[in-house]
Order: C-alpha cells, then sequence, then structure tokens
C-alpha cells in the first residue's frame, strides 16, 4: 500500500535576513543552492513574519495565529492547548512528524511548541538527541537523565533573570554558547534529515512524511570558517581590529539584542556584514547539499517543500541589534518559498502574505481537516492557504499583513536595571505592531508612536513619511484598529469552548485539550 498525501517539507532558517539573500537581489552571491532550488517554486517576495523573535514567531508557525491570539510570547510562557500545533493535526491525520531542531527555544524549553513530533530530535543544548541504534541500558538511562537534568537548567535560565543575565556576561556567553551547542549542528540535523527519509520510505510507505527542520547557522554568535571569510572578505580576515571587534561582540550576549545609542563606525558594519554572509554562504551549501541529495533519492517527488525565515536580525540598522524590540524590515520582511509543483507554479508573488499562513498551506495542501468553528481564524484553510495568493489579486485578506513585537521581559529586566531612562526614551517596554498594506507599512510603538513607510521605494525604512500624508496614516492605523479588535473578539472567554460543534469538541477531546 502507498501513500497517496504528500509529503511535507518545512525548513526554517532561523535568523535569516531576507535582503541578504541572492535571490532577492543581494549584491553578493550569499545562497545559489537556495536560489536554485527556487528555480521551479513560487516566491513570496512580500512574506512577513507575525513576530520579531522566534518564540512568538514559531508559536505563529504552528498554530497559524497572531502572537496575541497564541499567547506564546515570552520564553517562559506555554502555548494553551486550546490551539492545536501543526503537527498536532498531522500527527491524527496519520502522519508521521518529526522534527531536526538547531534552535534551543524550540527543542529545549517546555513551551508547547514539541506538541504533536513523534520524534523530536534537538541538536542544541548541553544534551543533543539524534536518532541513532538501540543502545545498552544503562548508557540510554544515564543520558535520558541527563537530558532531563540539562532541559531543566535551560528553562529554568528562561524563567531566572538573574541566571539570564549571567547567561549575558560576556565571560560566561563564549563557554556556553559553545559547550551547549546553543546553535545546534547545522551539518548533523541535514544528514539525519536524509538518512531518516530514506529509512521512512522503506519502513511506512502507506504514511506520509512531516519534516520540521530549524537551522541556526546565521544566528549570533558568527563563527564562519577562515576559508570563506578568506573568500568572501579578505580584508576583514586579516584585520586585526576587525578580529577582536567581532570577538568582543560574538562575546557580548546583551550586545546581540539591545538597542544602541550611536551607530556603528563603517568598519564595524562591513565586518559584522562579512561575518554574517559568509555564515550564510556555509548554511546554504549544506541545505543544497540535502535538498540534491533528497532530490536524487525521489524524495521529493511527493512532497511539498517550504522553506522561509522565522524572523531576521537587526545589525545596527535604526540603532538596534538582534531581534527583539521592533518590526521594522530587517526583522520582519523575510524570505519564503513553495515548492510543489502540481499546486505552486514557477512564478514571484508581489502580494503581503503573512508566513503564519504557513500552518493554513500544509493543511489545505496535505488535505486535513481541522478541528476549528467556522468562525475561528483557523477555520478557514482555504481562504487562508497560500494557494488563495497565486492568481496576483487580492486574496480574503485584501493583501494585509501584520507584525508584533513583544518586548521579552528578560531582557528588558536588564537593561531597565541598567538603563531605564534609555528604555524609557525608546519605548523599549511598549509592545510594537506594523501594519503592511500594498506598498506601504505603518509601524507603532504603544498607542501614539507611528511610523509610515513607502517599503517599496524605500525598503530600508529611511523615510518617515506619516507627518506628510495624514490620511494615508489613519487608513492604515484604521487597519491596525479593526486587527487588534478583532484578536479582542477572539480571546474572548467563549472562544474556548463556545461556539465549537460537537464534533469540533470530540475532536479536541481526542487531542487531549479538553476533558
Amino acid at each position: 500500500m502507498t501513500q497517496t498525501a504528500p509529503n511535507v517539507l518545512f525548513i526554517v532558517l532561523d535568523t535569516q535576513r531576507r535582503d541578504r539573500l541572492s535571490l532577492y537581489g543581494y549584491d553578493r552571491t550569499t545562497s545559489p543552492a537556495f536560489d536554485n532550488f527556487a528555480q521551479d517554486a513560487t516566491v513570496f517576495d512580500r512574506a512577513i513574519a507575525p513576530a520579531q523573535w522566534t518564540v512568538p514567531a514559531h508559536g505563529s508557525l504552528f498554530t497559524g495565529l497572531y502572537p496575541s491570539q497564541h499567547h506564546l510570547t515570552q520564553a517562559f510562557d506555554g502555548l494553551s492547548g486550546v490551539h492545536p500545533t501543526l503537527a498536532e493535526l498531522l500527527q491524527v491525520a496519520d502522519y508521521r512528524t518529526v522534527a531536526f531542531c538547531n534552535n534551543p527555544l524550540v527543542g529545549v524549553l517546555n513551551n508547547g511548541l514539541q506538541r504533536g513530533f513523534d520524534e523530536f530530535y534537538n541538536y542544541a543544548g548541553a544534551s543533543p538527541n539524534r536518532p541513532r541504534e538501540r543502545k545498552g541500558g544503562i548508557i540510554r538511562e544515564f543520558e535520558a537523565r541527563f537530558s532531563r537534568f540539562a532541559r531543566q537548567l535551560t528553562n529554568r535560565f528562561a524563567h531566572s533573570d538573574t541566571l539570564f543575565r549571567l547567561g549575558l556576561n560576556p565571560l560566561i556567553t563564549p563557554i556556553w554558547t559553545r559547550l551547549a551547542n546553543y546553535k545546534g549542528h547545522t551539518a548533523h540535523s541535514l544528514q539525519d534529515l536524509q538518512t531518516y527519509w530514506q529509512r521512512h520510505t522503506k519502513t511506512s510507505p502507506k504514511h506520509p512524511l512531516f519534516a520540521y527542520v530549524n537551522l541556526m547557522g546565521t544566528h549570533m554568535p558568527l563563527r564562519p570558517s577562515a576559508s570563506t571569510l578568506d573568500r568572501i572578505a579578505p580584508d576583514v580576515r586579516r584585520s586585526p581590529a576587525s578580529q577582536r571587534w567581532m570577538a568582543q561582540h560574538n562575546a557580548d550576549g546583551v550586545g546581540w539584542i539591545s538597542p544602541i545609542e550611536s551607530p556603528l563606525e563603517d568598519w564595524q558594519t562591513h565586518t559584522l556584514n562579512a561575518y554574517y554572509d559568509a555564515s550564510i554562504i556555509e548554511q546554504d551549501a549544506l541545505l543544497g547539499q540535502a535538498l540534491d541529495a533528497l532530490k536524487k533519492t525521489g524524495a521529493l517527488d511527493n512532497t511539498l517543500v517550504i522553506i522561509g525565515a522565522d524572523h531576521g536580525e537587526g545589525h545596527g540598522d535604526h540603532n538596534y541589534f538582534g531581534h527583539s524590540f521592533v518590526v521594522y524590515q530587517e526583522l520582519v520582511h523575510v524570505p519564503l518559498i513553495v515548492r510543489y509543483p502540481d499546486h505552486f507554479p514557477q512564478k514571484r508573488i508581489a502580494q503581503n502574505v503573512s508566513t503564519r499562513r504557513i500552518f493554513h498551506t500544509i493543511l489545505d495542501v496535505a488535505g486535513v481537516k481541522t478541528p476549528f468553528a467556522p468562525d475561528d481564524p483557523n477555520g478557514r484553510i482555504k481562504e487562508l492557504s497560500l494557494m488563495s495568493a497565486l492568481n496576483g489579486k487580492p486574496d480574503s485578506e485584501g493583501g494585509i499583513a501584520f507584525s508584533e513585537a513583544y518586548p521579552p521581559v528578560n531582557l528588558l529586566n536588564i537593561m531597565t536595571g541598567k538603563r531605564a531612562p534609555f528604555v524609557e526614551k525608546l519605548r523599549l517596554n511598549q509592545v510594537r505592531r506594523g501594519v503592511y498594506h500594498g506598498d506601504y507599512k505603518l509601524a507603532t510603538a504603544g498607542t501614539d508612536g507611528q511610523e509610515v513607510f513607502n517599503v517599496a521605494q524605500d525598503p530600508t525604512e529611511a523615510s518617515n513619511i506619516a507627518p506628510q500624508d495624514a490620511p494615508l496614516t489613519a487608513q492604515l492605523q484604521g487597519h491596525l484598529n479593526d486587527f487588534v479588535a478583532s484578536i479582542a473578539h477572539h480571546n474572548a472567554p467563549h472562544h474556548a469552548s463556545q461556539g465549537y460543534s460537537d464534533e469540533v469538541l470530540e475532536n479536541l477531546r481526542a487531542l487531549g485539550y479538553l476533558d
């Protein structure tokens, strides 16, 4: 017996800026493998991440909801059982679900993002695990105990400001980022993906496969090989000042994710760009090898492949580093390609689309029935599937997409203790939101900070046109107000269980969400 439903391969390029990929016009050839794979795929030119950092962004990718709907906005939060995850829904639909994850915020923290996976292989943290042959009982028991201890320690860091502050000390950061496999192991995870896929095809041919892969190659700290740096930026590789500055930056955990009071000097920006681009190149080569191998074995013949980013990264743009507080382009305008020739043609889509719709797209293509009420955002699988955006006309969302940036509380507490006036000045303690409509974007901070950009003509958001165009600003603010009102309606208590049909309630109980 053979399967009829398609396999699904969902690859997240964690912390990948869209504007640094050659597919999207970058002047340095950083992503030849990604570019090549996109030749027979649908390329989305205006994909918008719902959030600016890993935990809320993955909450949206895995539930189809915006952060203020799924409430997974902090490292110490847990995803409510009211929201079935993508893996859980596919699992119930007879998919085999497996994860190859290099990000500890997804693979180690007890936040609910691992729910629904039959097997979850985690390459980050003090106790990574890989698919292996069966071991003796003593070794297996030791690894299990150590893994539990490592997970408990990591979760304590997420809940403790003191431990979090200690971990970001420049003397401590280089130690744990190396010893604790903070960025996982890209090569191992991609090799294990190939091996697992081959074994699955032989042993479970009637079950379609859902494989989620998270790659951390472009996340801080950046340590590309000397040979790659020599190839793309020999001046950086041979500059003692650049090497010292990058070593200091790699060790400054707070500095990765904080605003700066004055812009970087040109040579510092050049250095950081070189390290980031070299990291893209090295990850792209490994990804290309894996995709080529899967193609050659026929594994991708009946497979929906989605490759995108959860969010981007700030390199001093708008005087921000990392991905903690804002919704500017470098953080939320992300790459996205979808390859499934029977449904997604070779073309580029200029319409704004939210990457939370990856959830709906996978369920739509897989033909999975979902336990959602008709008035629930996730009851609109066909409408929100990215297939509805392929004809070049406004789809059910009218070319509108939103982003939300809830400030990470742990980091905010550290910064408030050290630089409270700076926090107040930049409104770092306020929720920021962005709304895209056509070529225009409104970015807000709290209830009164407003910036409007023509992102088609001004992709780096250098010129705020809000003061010159009050009607446009009001129109965009209206879209945002409607969004906030719809969120309030969705979050009303009755939506937790009331309004669902008996069949939906039965499905939720089967998944363990209701008593």
